[in-house]
């Protein structure tokens, strides 16, 4: 006989949105069931943001031992032992897994159920034994990675960031299909550890970023010889006796010992039966409103699985609209203004706002791009990491609209920009806070300062100046 709950809210998913949204409403005082088939943590904790960062850690620490010289440090070639780094992979997500644990949520009062759920009506779920009935529901059911159509593919063993991480055994030859971050963090990774490494882009490497700042990640990912071809077609690709091979339009082929396909994601909906609940969605994810609502209005889409923006920063929040809006009915719209986005190359690239291009294609040539090149920032210079730039795009008043930077740390370094966005703020704001010296940081302000350089030392300023000397001292 099935057991009947009613939660205030039923949640489907426990990764890195569902799980927000559980805590939240657990810790407000309501009822909360969190269903999760899978791994609690989701595809951040397990096969995403955390796996692959520490896999970068390594690789930079590897890196580090190549790239001495120019301190009076002989280069030498580390000695890589790959099981060991993927073991340092396991132990990092290890540490953070109880922060995810079924154990946890249970502690914070939150039901978990470890089941497929289905919608057997508008309103109702089926997990396991248990039928589900709530007012509010919230989908937060993630994305995986998706193969494109190439001949063979299905006929190969490949890699997927699914499964990358329990590799042990570093690859001879690594062929990455997919010219996106993840596929490129992931190359510079097995790069600095000791692989070949092939990546292939249909289109353009990095497409989403800015082309300037995207080139000199690329440039640094080519001078530590990973080899990028982008704008080609892939024929077909086959098994071979050490792997695989992959046949580019025209006959050539390119063979490898692994293959890894990073070329997209979709959203995980199989199983859910959105449309006995009257779900609308497509096959890019759940159609939502600006509040994250679906067709019905019982029921929420957060994170991933609404196709609107895959980082894990977006389904925090977005958990935290639907916590807003639903349940202090408080107004809580998504800014798609604010949306920043970080690639964890080195060096990294991160952007928040417009680009230089869909700012021009919205107001024309009413904008300043403003640059300072991490070659003029002291900092950069003592650690010889000076390949870099922070750019800015604002209108013609100086409110900023977009921010983009090539730099270590970039992640880090973009986020005064997002505050500034966030709070509309004008480019007075970041030129005129003082940072301390030297920091990367300073290339910041010195950006935004480059906004009134034409008119703090244009003629007029100037003649206001040598007016002011001849008064007398005060």
């Amino acid at each position: 006989m099935s057991a009947l709950l009613t939660p205030d809210v039923c949640v489907v998913g426990g990764g890195s949105a569902g799980l927000v949204v559980a805590a939240g409403a657990a810790q407000l005082g309501l009822d909360v069931v969190l269903v999760e088939r899978a791994l609690m943590g989701g595809d951040c904790l397990n096969f995403g943001c955390v796996p692959s960062k520490a896999l970068i850690a390594a690789a930079k620490a590897a890196q580090a031992q190549r790239d001495g010289a120019p301190f009076g440090i002989a280069p030498v070639e580390p000695a890589v032992d790959f099981g060991r780094v993927m073991d340092h992979v396991a132990e990092v997500i290890a540490a953070i897994a109880p922060n995810d644990s079924v154990e946890r949520f249970e502690k914070l009062g939150v039901r978990v159920l470890k089941e497929q759920a289905r919608f057997t009506g508008r309103r109702e779920l089926a997990a396991g034994p248990h039928r589900i009935v709530s007012r509010r529901i919230v989908l937060a059911t993630g994305s995986r990675p998706v193969a494109p159509p190439i001949a063979g593919l299905a006929d190969v063993l490949y890699l997927t960031n699914e499964t990358v991480f329990a590799n042990r055994l570093l690859p001879p030859h690594l062929i990455v299909i997919g010219g996106g971050p993840i596929g490129l963090e992931m190359a510079q990774a097995h790069r600095r550890l000791g692989a070949r490494v092939t990546v292939l882009e249909v289109a353009t490497f990095l497409a989403k970023d800015d082309p300037e700042l995207a080139a000199i990640v690329l440039a640094r990912l080519a001078d530590e010889g990973v080899a990028l071809r982008d704008r080609i077609k892939i024929e077909r690709v086959e098994p071979t006796a050490s792997g695989v091979a992959v046949i580019l339009d025209g006959g050539e082929r390119l063979e490898g010992s692994h293959l890894l396909v990073a070329a997209g994601r979709a959203p995980v909906l199989d199983g859910l039966d959105l449309d006995a609940a009257g779900v609308a969605h497509t096959k890019r994810g759940i159609t939502v409103d600006a509040s994250l609502r679906t067709s019905n209005r019982n029921v929420w889409a957060i994170g991933d699985c609404n196709g609107l923006y895959a980082f894990t920063h977006m389904a925090g929040y977005e958990a935290s609209l639907f916590i807003r809006s639903a349940l202090f009915r408080a107004p809580g719209r998504l800014d798609s203004a604010i949306v920043p986005w970080a690639t964890y190359t080195d060096p990294e690239l991160a952007q928040v706002g417009l680009s230089e291009r869909e700012a021009r294609q919205r107001h024309g040539d009413a904008v300043k791009v403003l640059r300072w090149k991490l070659a003029d920032n002291d900092r950069a210079q003592t650690e010889r990491a000076t390949a870099g730039m922070v750019k800015a795009i604002t209108d013609r008043r100086g409110r900023i609209l977009g921010a983009a930077i090539a730099a270590p740390q970039a992640g880090e370094l973009i986020q005064p920009w997002c505050l500034a966005i966030a709070k509309r703020l004008k480019i007075a704001a970041l030129a005129s806070f003082l940072p301390p010296y030297p920091t990367l940081g300073e290339a910041s302000k010195r950006a935004a300062g480059s906004y009134y350089t034409d008119t703090l030392f244009g003629p007029r300023t100037r003649r206001l100046v040598r007016l002011l000397a001849r008064l007398p001292v005060f």
